[in-house]
């Protein structure tokens, strides 16, 4: 898949810390960040693929389509790759480090300047207008769970009638037995993936203040309230769903 070189090997957690602070989208996870994030989302190239192909549906000439969390610009080098109609590609994120790999990665596939890219801190009042898609991949999770109805509204608000919201998040189940299964297996896959057992326990430590994942029916529920007519599941692997959401 175009855009998604890995590039230096994740090896964040990979020695013992004294203490383990909480997670930043710092310097040196931007700089290992596709490494990371191929190694530890299970299907991370189909859902590209699965959100290019919905967004290709959706996308409307002349419109705006906004990657919230647009990390290395994974999906804003595919979504210009694939998209059958022209629109204005803007990439959003409040990390400058992750901005700046990402504008990197784009100037080395030859976008330079056809994707706009935006500082934003999605825990305030973000401002979109004339959208006809805005992808949420792996981010809403990241958001104050105080401040997500406002972000989900304002999407909302700035979306074309028909646009859509697509979401895509770690979740966690109606039930204890299936969040400790589904954990254990996704637990599994990184360490099929090469990840050591201190390197899952620092980073599970790291993550654990700032990543609050939401049920999949609570998720369901904060778009519906939005206003959002139509709301489905389009992924699923155990604790990751995928969800398309229309105006």
């Amino acid at each position: 898949m175009r855009g998604t070189n890995k590039g230096p090997a994740d090896r964040v957690f990979q020695e013992r810390l004294e203490r383990v602070g909480d997670f930043a989208f710092d310097k040196k996870v931007a700089d290992v960040f596709d490494d990371m994030v191929s190694r530890s989302v299970p299907q991370y190239g189909e859902m590209q693929r699965m959100l290019a192909e919905l967004a290709g549906f959706f996308a409307t000439p002349g419109s705006n389509i906004y990657d919230f969390g647009c990390s290395t610009g994974t999906t804003l080098a595919l979504l210009h790759e694939s998209l059958p109609v022209t629109t204005h590609l803007v990439g959003l994120d409040y990390s400058q480090d992750m901005l700046r790999r990402c504008r990197e990665k784009l100037d080395s596939l030859g976008l330079n300047g056809e994707i706009e890219l935006r500082e934003a801190n999605f825990d305030d009042k973000v401002e979109i207008d004339n959208a006809s898609v805005c992808v949420l991949m792996l981010t809403l999770m990241f958001v104050r769970p105080l401040n997500r109805e406002k972000l989900i509204r304002s999407i909302y608000s700035g979306l074309n009638e028909n646009g859509c919201l697509l979401l895509v998040e770690k979740v966690i189940s109606e039930s204890s037995l299936f969040t400790r299964l589904f954990i254990e297996r996704y637990y599994a896959f990184k360490r099929r993936m090469g990840y050591s057992e201190l390197e899952i326990s620092q980073k599970r430590e790291a993550l654990e203040n700032i990543q609050i994942p939401y049920r999949l029916q609570e998720n369901r529920d904060l778009l519906l309230n939005a206003g959002f007519r139509e709301v489905d599941v389009f992924f699923k692997w155990y604790n990751f769903t995928g969800v398309v959401a229309v105006k």
